[in-house]
């Protein structure tokens, strides 16, 4: 066979598979990818919770598959179950965690099933309630557990696990609520978070590693709203999810915002148009959106167009089910696995600060008056961990006894509050941390500098109980 007639043949088979590969991609794009619901029966509406934690245990709920336009198409996967819901799709789409009561009296486990053969698995069997579980990176898995201790009281902590159950590792450690969680295409994990002590907060954003260290807020709304459900990563690099506002707990938008820049730059895309439970993207240009449309009565599938805000055809809905979340279950890009400083053998972490008195912008363009602090309180939560004085520069850097939660509030040379307590914060054994300062933009970029708290040796924390009287008494 002549060079000519081999080029010929190689040049029929690569189109035929570009072809191939082609209508692949046509018929994905037609809708023909299995989706994953999340379904209530409409008959248990007025006993559901539409925020916080407890809007993860939804009663009698059920998790049914369907492909789009195919009514006859819907399967009930978890029928051996009280009640089921919230499933997380394995990277290469054939494998589901979810949540799962067997018993209406017994506790909320993790479960894996085979989404082709249907058969499942137990994961997480321990006496406590347990929901949320997401993939991690390295065959692991993150879930939410109701925690009971002395450290945090009684909140829902962030726990991983490999994905036979063992290796069972505590990575949140405040008194906080952490439910509604996803892993973000860099392998940070992205959690709901709720504040419960002293006061209870509003639901914020916060990311931190698969082994607890760096966490910190990724977004907060100033309108004191809250989010029901998992915020999801596009292909275009924003996040989007659902928020209901404090002047209306029931209307809940789509909200959308961008992942280099997440505190300032929130898009409401629904105006004002309720979108009730979850958001899900299956494009750049295309989500899936769980809600009513006037004259409906029950929770549907939509479609969801995001540049023109507008809701578009149905694909799904349930005569007796409200359909609270849809997920689709594809192959996707495994996130990245992110190494760990965690070390166990050591029992605490650093954490520094530039500039406790370093003001945001919008304070310096308004020429507010800034109160210089002069010294900082470290908060436990039921009692002070120690008093410590700054560095002339504003500066401190402490070491605190490892998973111990705590906040911080400054004060003025006077002993009067300048800022703060500030939200809790915890170190995990051998993190090393810092910050900008206590009340500037938390996007800021730290100046190229030496703060003088990093020339002497940290601040012990939790000091001595005779050091903290005394300090107590200077202030009073």
């Amino acid at each position: 066979m002549n060079p000519r007639s081999v080029f010929k043949i190689f040049t029929l088979l690569l189109t035929i598979q570009v072809c191939i590969i082609t209508v692949s991609c046509k018929s994905r794009s037609a809708g023909d990818d299995l989706l994953v619901l999340t379904e209530v029966p409409v008959a248990m509406r007025q006993t559901v919770h539409h925020s916080g934690i407890h809007s993860r245990y939804l009663p009698e709920a059920r998790i049914s598959s369907v492909k789009p336009g195919k009514q006859d198409s819907h399967r009930i996967l978890t029928g051996d179950f009280y009640s089921a819901c919230w499933p997380d799709i394995s990277y290469n789409g054939k494998f589901m965690l979810f949540a799962a009561q067997e018993q209406k009296d017994q506790p909320w486990q993790i479960y894996e099933m085979n989404l082709k053969s249907h058969k499942y698995r137990k994961v997480i069997s321990v006496n406590d309630n347990c929901t949320d579980p997401a993939y991690l990176p390295g065959d692991r898995l993150v879930f939410s557990k109701q925690t009971l201790n002395d450290t945090v009281k009684s909140a829902h902590c962030l726990y991983t696990c490999n994905l036979d159950g063992s290796g069972l590792r505590q990575i949140t450690f405040s008194p906080c609520d952490n439910y509604a969680t996803t892993v973000l295409k860099d392998g940070r994990i992205l959690t709901v978070n709720t504040q419960l002590l002293p006061d209870h907060g509003n639901s914020i954003l916060m990311t931190m590693r698969p082994d607890g260290t760096k966490a910190d807020m990724f977004y907060m709304n100033k309108e004191n709203g809250s989010i029901p459900n998992n915020p999801r990563e596009t292909d275009d690099g924003r996040i989007v999810f659902i928020e209901y506002g404090e002047a209306d707990p029931h209307a809940g938008q789509v909200v959308s915002i961008s992942y280099n820049q997440p505190l300032h730059s929130r898009i409401e895309l629904t105006q004002g148009t309720p979108v009730c439970y979850s958001v899900t993207p299956v494009g750049s240009d295309k989500y899936l959106a769980t809600g009513y449309k006037p004259g409906e009565e029950r929770v549907s599938l939509y479609e969801f167009d995001p540049a023109n805000k507008t809701a578009g055809e149905l694909v799904f809905t349930d005569p007796e089910y409200d359909i609270y979340e849809a997920v689709p279950a594809t192959p996707i890009e495994r996130p990245k696995n992110l190494p760990s400083e965690v070390d166990l053998l050591v029992k605490s972490g650093l954490i520094l600060c530039q500039d406790v008195n370093l003001a945001d912008i919008e304070t310096v363009k308004n020429n507010n008056p800034i109160v210089k602090a002069t010294m900082i309180e470290v908060l436990g939560v039921d009692s002070t961990y120690g008093v410590v004085p700054l560095e002339a520069d504003g500066s401190f850097q402490l070491k605190v006894l490892a998973d111990l939660p705590f906040r911080i509030r400054s004060f003025d040379e006077n002993g009067r509050v300048v800022n703060g307590p500030s939200a809790w914060l915890w170190l995990r054994p051998n993190e090393r941390r810092g910050c900008v300062g206590c009340h500037e933009d938390p996007e800021l970029v730290p100046f190229n500098i030496i703060p003088l708290a990093v020339k002497i040796p940290p601040v012990i924390i939790p000091v001595s109980v005779t050091e903290i009287k005394e300090k107590i008494v200077e202030l009073e």
